[in-house]
């Protein structure tokens, strides 16, 4: 049995961080102490220590967002990546990004965070809070909110606080709508506009269940990140969504069905939506009774038929043969829906690819032009449906590429400090 020990003083980020991806490993395997009151204690230091850890991704998160780096990697965003690679949820990765993004802005947060003061769930609800506001507002709210932190307030109590700082902040800026609709009740929708001395709009509203369900339909593919350089957060993003369908006009929204033959005519197999979704073979009929039905021919394997010449840009038909086979971006990881991507020629169509079903594939507008441009970056396969899948290769002369979170060797032997402050593994 051997021994490893890190200097905790002299050891580099890189070793800090395996010792405790190795002590966690450890940690996970044990069997949870009989005592309830050890649980407790136990329970209470590592969620200290975990709200610190906080402090260290925080870190390193903020350096990748500001560095370029992702674009390197063929990732659109910082939230891509914490989605795609490390496995986060979106609210979770969005919370995290937050707090990256506004460290700087707020000091004693950040100092109290990094050195246990200060739990994670109360720094985030306060860099949310304050995320909207100016520097000079951000210091003043960063004092009060830290000091209802002293007192013993709730995340949630400081995360009620902070909104009521915003309010406070858009009545002393005049931006402030607030009027008798807000009794209008919940049964019917309502927006009222108020123009501001520039020239633009304020807006303020309440939409009911039924009509949040077309906005969030509408909306919510529309609003996600342009790109790796798209600095908008998500009410900047929706305006400008809302914007775009503006513009372009109400068009009635297309669901595509997929399923046989048979199950039109009475069979038991199930369809699907491009996303995957299952539909009862029930529900798929009455849904073509009353939908325009579009027959689409498939060959052996599933595979599509040709549908056009080889012109330059796709037909419709080969569009909407498309949009079944890509629920989202050919890219592996992305997830921007194929609604919403552009058809790309796989091997390039000023290599003299043909417009043919088979050659083309949807890819969102960024990975597009990133394909265009880092073309030995990507590595093309097709997989039994048809589909084209394109992945992402490290960039060139990198020799320590990020992957996704995997599980570290299990470590033979606990770990502990021993009285010179160095941590040690030992049998």
């Amino acid at each position: 049995m051997g021994s490893v020990e890190v200097d905790l003083a002299a050891a580099s980020t890189r070793e800090l961080v395996n010792a405790i991806a190795a002590i966690t490993h450890e940690l996970a395997g044990r069997n949870t102490p009989e005592s309830p009151a050890a649980c407790m204690d136990i329970a209470e230091t590592l969620a200290a220590a975990s709200d610190q850890q906080e402090s260290a991704l925080a870190a390193l998160i903020a350096r990748v967002d500001t560095s370029g780096e992702l674009r390197r990697w063929g990732l659109p965003s910082t939230q891509a990546w914490l989605r795609s690679r490390l496995g986060m949820r979106e609210t979770r990765a969005k919370e995290r990004i937050t707090l990256a993004r506004q460290r700087h802005r707020l000091p004693r947060l950040t100092q109290r965070l990094a050195t246990g003061n200060l739990t994670h769930g109360h720094a985030t609800t306060i860099t949310d809070a304050v995320a909207r506001l100016n520097d000079q507002d951000c210091t003043q709210a960063e004092t009060v909110l830290l000091g209802m932190v002293d007192q013993g307030f709730s995340a949630a109590k400081v995360a009620a606080f902070g909104r009521r700082i915003g309010e406070v902040i858009a009545e002393r800026d005049g931006t402030d709508t607030a009027d008798d609709d807000s009794r209008r009740g919940y049964e019917r929708s309502w927006i009222t506009c108020t123009r501001s001395l520039d020239g633009g709009r304020y807006l303020k509203g309440w939409l009911n269940a039924e009509d949040t369900a077309v906005w969030d339909g509408t909306l919510a593919p529309l609003a996600k990140p342009a790109g790796a350089d798209d600095r908008r957060d998500l009410p900047e993003r929706t305006a400008a969504a809302l914007t775009g369908v503006l513009a372009g006009g109400h068009r009635a929204t297309k669901v595509t069905v997929i399923c046989d033959l048979d199950t039109l005519t009475g069979g038991t197999t199930p369809g699907r939506r491009t996303d995957g979704t299952p539909i009862p073979a029930a529900h798929v009929r009455r849904i073509a009774l009353s939908a325009g039905v579009s027959a689409l021919i498939l060959g052996r394997g599933h595979v599509p038929l040709y549908l056009g010449h080889r012109a330059r840009f796709a037909t419709p038909g080969q569009r909407q043969v498309l949009e079944t086979l890509y629920p989202t971006c050919a890219v592996q990881g992305c997830e921007v829906p194929g609604t919403l991507c552009e058809v790309d020629h796989v091997t390039g169509w000023a290599v003299g690819a043909p417009t043919d079903i088979d050659q083309l594939a949807l890819c969102c507008g960024w990975h597009n032009r990133f394909k265009h441009t880092n073309a030995e970056q990507l590595h093309i396969i097709r997989d039994t449906t048809g589909r084209h899948i394109y992945r992402v290769l490290p960039p060139p002369h990198t020799t320590t590429p990020p992957t996704p979170a995997t599980q570290p060797s299990r470590p033979e032997q606990p770990a502990r400090h021993d009285q010179s402050g160095r941590l040690a593994q030992a049998a």
